[in-house]
């Protein structure tokens, strides 16, 4: 099975379509000869895209996400660090 590739005006004229109509977006999808779900993912994307607090949002949670992984990271560095000192100075009581 093939990917297809549709263009971004294809893409956005089938959202129109399916937003100004009154028919279902399978119906539609059908007749613009896509799945349903693909029509539907579109769909959500554009809605996405026209609210900006949504995408600055995301965006937050994506570096606050990033940044708990690298507190994890640090903090495990850390712990071998102190581990291996205790072991050279003869402190073997982990």
């Amino acid at each position: 099975m093939g990917t297809y590739k549709y263009s971004a005006e294809f893409r956005a004229d089938a959202v129109a379509l399916a937003r100004s109509s009154g028919r279902p977006v399978s119906r539609i999808a059908a007749e613009l000869g896509v799945k349903h779900e693909t029509l539907w993912q579109w769909i959500k994307t554009a809605e996405k895209a026209e609210r900006p607090e949504a995408v600055e949002a995301s965006a937050k949670d994506a570096e606050i996400a990033a940044l708990r992984k690298q507190v994890r990271e640090l903090e495990m560095e850390r712990d071998i660090l102190r581990r291996t000192a205790k072991y050279f100075a003869g402190e073997t009581n982990w």
